[in-house]
C-alpha cells in the first residue's frame, strides 16, 4: 500500500451544500479518508502535501460512457480481437482518469473483467460500473449489423459490442439473468429510436411494455435497476410508468413527464456534448443530411430539457456519451451545463448524484471518512468558475483515485 497522505491547507469542497470548507485536513491511508478535521493526528511516515489555500474536492463521475468505443465506426470496434479492444478501453479509461474522473458508468461494451483490472492496478483508471451490454431490438438502436442475414448474436461478446440483441420475455428475462451473473450493476435498454443509428428513427418505440415490465422485475429481484436510451416525451413516459429508474438523454422531455420522473424518484442523464460535438464533427465524419437531421432534432430541445428536469426537481447525473474520436470534448459538457445550471449544480451532478446512481452513495463523490480516497486538487474555486474543470486536467495538480496518485505536481520529488 501506499504512504498515508495528509492533504493541509486547502479548502474542502462539500457538493451537498455547495460550500467551502476552510480550516480542513484530510488524511488518507489504505485507499481510504481516515479523517476529515482540524487537527489532525498523522501516522508515522504520513507525506504531507500543502495546498496553499487551493480547493480539494471529491473525484468526477461520468454516470454516462462507452469506454469500447474506441472509434466511432461502430462495427469495426466489435470486430477488433477482444484483446486489441480490451487496451484501447485501458487507453480510453486513462485518459478520462487525466481529466479527474475517478469513477465512469459504462452504458454498453465494457465487462467486468476491465472493473476487475482496475480493481487489481492492471489498469491505472476510474473505478468501472459495468452492465455488459444494451439490450436492443432486432432492428434497435444497437442492432449494428449490416445485413439481416447476420445471425442476431453476432459479436456480441466482444468487449467493442455496445448491444445484444433480445426479442422476447422470455429471451429477456434469460439475458437479464446472464448479465447479472456476469458481473452487471444494472441492466440497459435501448427504449426509443437513436441518432447514430442507421435503421431507427428517434421517435421509434422499442420494446414491448412486458419486455420491458420483465427487465425491470430481473432488475429489482437481484438489487439493481434498468437503465432506458430516451428522447422522446412518449418513450420517457412510458418507462416512467413501468419503473426504469436512470433516464439517458432525456433531450425531449415534457414537464408533466419530469415532474411524474421526480416523484418515482428516477435520475436523468443528459449528454449534451455528444449533440454538440456531432455537430461540430459530423460532415468531416461523413453524415449525410438524415444523420445532421436528428442530431439538430436533440441538439435543440437539449438546454430546455435541462430547465424542464430541474424545474420539477428531477436529479441529474453527469454523463458524456461521446465515442470514438469524439472524446476529446469530454469536459466541453461542463460548460453547457453551465447555460442553464450553476456550478454548485453541475458538480452536485457530477460526485454525489452520480454516486446515488452509481449505488455507491456515501462511498464516493464526497469527503468524508470512511469514503474512498478519490480527491482533487484544483488551482482556484470551481464554485466560482467551473470552467476548472473544463480542461483535460490542466487546472488539477493532484488527482488521487482510491488512494492512488494518478497525478501529482505538488510533492517535490
Amino acid at each position: 500500500m501506499t504512504q498515508p497522505t495528509l492533504f493541509t491547507g486547502g479548502r474542502v469542497l462539500d457538493p451537498h451544500s455547495g460550500t467551502l470548507l476552510d480550516g480542513l485536513s484530510v488524511l488518507v491511508a489504505d485507499g481510504r479518508i481516515r479523517a476529515v478535521g482540524a487537527d489532525i493526528a498523522a501516522p508515522e511516515g504520513t507525506v504531507e502535501i500543502p495546498l496553499s489555500g487551493r480547493t480539494l474536492m471529491p473525484g468526477l463521475i461520468d454516470c454516462h460512457v462507452h469506454v469500447g468505443a474506441w472509434s466511432l465506426d461502430l462495427w469495426g470496434n466489435m470486430t477488433a480481437p477482444a484483446s486489441l479492444a480490451a487496451l484501447r478501453a485501458a487507453k480510453v479509461m486513462e485518459e478520462a482518469l487525466g481529466r479527474g474522473f475517478t469513477t465512469l458508468r459504462d452504458l454498453g461494451g465494457a465487462d467486468a473483467g476491465l472493473a476487475r483490472a482496475v480493481e487489481d492496478g492492471l489498469i491505472d483508471g476510474p473505478r468501472l460500473i459495468v452492465c455488459g451490454k444494451g439490450l436492443t431490438v432486432t432492428g434497435g438502436h444497437a442492432d449494428l449489423r449490416k445485413s439481416a442475414d447476420n445471425r442476431p448474436g453476432l459479436l456480441s461478446e466482444r468487449v467493442g459490442s455496445m448491444g445484444l440483441i433480445v426479442d422476447g420475455v422470455d429471451n429477456v428475462r434469460e439475458a437479464c439473468r446472464t448479465m447479472i451473473k456476469e458481473g452487471a450493476k444494472f441492466i440497459k435498454v435501448m427504449a426509443n429510436g437513436g441518432v447514430s443509428s442507421p435503421n431507427d428513427p428517434i421517435h421509434s418505440i422499442q420494446y414491448s411494455r412486458d419486455e420491458i415490465a420483465a427487465m425491470v422485475e430481473e432488475a429489482e429481484n437481484a438489487g439493481l435497476y434498468v437503465s432506458a436510451h430516451l428522447y422522446t416525451d412518449r418513450a420517457i413516459a412510458r418507462c416512467v410508468e413501468l419503473g426504469v429508474h436512470s433516464l439517458e438523454h432525456c433531450n425531449l422531455i415534457a414537464p408533466e413527464t419530469a415532474r411524474k420522473a421526480a416523484e418515482k424518484g428516477c435520475i436523468a442523464v443528459p449528454t449534451l456534448v455528444a449533440y454538440e460535438a456531432l455537430a461540430l464533427e459530423g460532415e468531416a465524419l461523413g453524415l449525410g443530411a438524415a444523420e445532421f437531421a436528428k442530431i439538430e432534432t436533440v441538439r435543440q430541445g437539449g438546454l430546455a430539457s435541462l430547465e424542464i428536469m430541474r424545474d420539477a426537481g428531477l436529479k441529474m447525473a453527469f454523463g458524456s456519451d461521446l465515442l470514438g474520436e469524439l472524446r476529446k470534448y469530454h469536459c466541453m459538457e461542463f460548460e453547457i451545463l453551465a447555460r442553464v445550471l450553476t456550478p454548485a449544480e453541475i458538480i452536485r451532478s457530477a460526485t454525489v448524484i452520480g454516486a446515488e446512481l452509481c449505488q455507491m452513495a456515501g462511498e464516493i463523490g464526497v469527503i468524508a471518512e470512511g469514503a474512498a480516497a478519490d480527491l482533487l486538487v484544483i488551482d482556484g474555486d470551481p464554485l466560482s468558475d467551473i470552467s476548472l474543470l473544463a480542461g483535460d486536467g490542466e487546472h488539477m495538480p493532484v488527482i488521487m483515485m482510491g488512494g492512488r496518485m494518478a497525478k501529482d505536481t505538488l510533492t517535490p520529488t
